[in-house]
């Protein structure tokens, strides 16, 4: 569908990825047939019960869930012994509630997506939003200096904007329903679309809208370029280009979700291997970046809407990237996973060292990735090991009138004030930060991070 407006995201993403690994100096092999794969992975073709022929060559395999599904099926036995060289390009995550086959079929976690079992860590995301997970990302456009400053640290200075709006939706599907949030925003400002027309009839859009049509990349970076807002619609959810906006000089105006977003109500994330409530279009842009460059708003109150235009429209922003969209961050994050996650081993990982480890036992009710965000700290699946143990309740002044070690939950380590009862993790595969109870508090275990650059500790490289 790219020639239709359809999704780019996950292209970025992987164009990203294969840039990086190339800079880094990785011998690729690029696979984009099933019949080059079986020649590839030494695959009998149309046998797929059979073994692979040969020992593999490849250190490491990057697919996605259909490419896992279909490497299944070409690998045959050797598939299990292999898997943990996987790395799953997964835009929006995989719980480990949904990873473990066996938990998320008695547990009511079962769904298209999930169940294979890898290591959490092995699924690789666009954003930082599941720390159970790894944060791959990507690299973010940047405004482009002369090439005499480059050789200095200088600061983004701003880009003189006209005082335009470009509305994030390339499709007019995605515009249904927002008149009363569109109207707000062209009293204010000139609004522009770049909405998919197809042949012999026009995109149904506001009259008052210029339409460019969908525009190559370098057309659409110029108009960000002059344009002051880009105006989000609700869907499509956590994509790069709000991102591609904020860093060339733009606000980032989207719509506030009440209640937010999930698997319960939403036909996007139904089905979707996570139990993530998403409370704006782009909570990433929200939470991790922010005012002045991004203002999130009811889009059902267009007296909000334009005084938050009009409110925009006073402030100043110079162009932004975080450093983890950057092409350096993102190059620092690949070598460190390279260099340091090893899901073939037998024993816990000591990446990240022991040193880091913040223990934080949250309230009733609360997952561990708010109880380390509370704290200014991010979760870190790696480290749950360190606190597997009834010595670190005792630590923490907490009495167990018994210890539940028999039985799976991925809300262990955990305790539970009704009968003192402490929670310990048998199927180190169920470490999870994502999860919450009324009945538990989680124990939980925090990292800080480096400024800019949220997958890494100050240790980590």
């Amino acid at each position: 569908m790219v020639d239709r407006g359809g999704p780019l995201g996950e292209l970025v993403q992987w164009a990203d990825l294969s840039a990086s690994l190339y800079i880094l100096g990785h011998n690729l092999t690029f696979s984009t047939s099933q019949l080059h794969l079986h020649s590839v992975i030494g695959a009998a073709p149309g046998r797929g019960s059979c073994p692979i022929q040969r020992p593999l060559t490849f250190d490491l395999i990057y697919t996605d869930y259909n490419g896992l599904t279909h490497l299944q099926g070409a690998m045959g036995l050797a598939f299990q012994h292999y898997k943990c060289r996987f790395r799953i390009v997964d835009s929006f995550g995989t719980e480990p509630a949904f990873n473990l086959g066996t938990y998320a079929r008695t547990h009511g976690y079962k769904t298209h997506w999930g169940s294979w079992s890898l290591q959490p860590k092995q699924y690789m995301t666009m954003f930082p939003h599941t720390p159970d997970n790894s944060f791959l990302g990507f690299v973010s456009e940047e405004a482009l200096l002369h090439p005499e400053d480059r050789e200095e640290e200088m600061e983004p200075v701003p880009i003189r904007k006209d005082n335009i709006a470009v509305v994030y939706g390339k499709q007019d599907y995605m515009w249904q329903g927002k008149e009363i949030y569109l109207e707000a925003i062209t009293r204010k400002m000139e609004t522009h679309g770049t909405v998919y027309q197809p042949p012999g009839r026009t995109a149904q859009l506001p009259s008052n809208i210029v339409n460019h049509g969908l525009l190559a990349q370098d057309q659409f970076l110029q108009l960000l370029k002059r344009a002051k807002v880009f105006v989000g619609l609700g869907f499509p959810y956590e994509g790069p280009a709000p991102l591609e906006a904020i860093a060339l000089g733009c606000v980032f105006l989207q719509p506030r979700f009440q209640p937010p977003h999930s698997s319960e109500n939403s036909n996007f994330y139904k089905g979707k291997p996570t139990t993530r409530k998403v409370f704006s279009q782009h909570p990433y842009a929200e939470e991790f970046i922010g005012r002045p460059f991004v203002w999130t708003v009811d889009m059902t109150n267009a007296t909000e809407v334009q005084q938050t235009v009009t409110a925009i429209l006073r402030t100043e922003v110079k162009p932004f990237t975080p450093r983890e969209f950057t092409c350096e961050g993102m190059l620092e994050r690949v070598h460190a996973y390279i260099t340091h996650q090893d899901f073939c081993s037998a024993s816990f990982s000591t990446w990240p060292p022991e040193s880091t480890l913040r223990v934080h036992l949250g309230p009733l009710g609360q997952s561990c990735v708010h109880v380390c965000r509370h704290a200014f700290l991010v979760c870190e699946p790696a480290l749950f090991h360190h606190l597997n143990s009834p010595t670190v309740f005792n630590r923490l002044g907490l009495s167990c009138s018994s210890i539940d070690q028999d039985v799976d939950n991925h809300l262990f380590p955990s305790y539970s004030p009704w009968g003192r009862r402490c929670g310990l993790q048998r199927d180190r595969l169920l470490f999870s930060c994502a999860g919450s109870d009324p009945a538990h508090r989680r124990l939980c275990p925090c990292r800080a991070h480096q400024a800019g650059q949220v997958a890494l500790c100050p240790e980590c490289i």
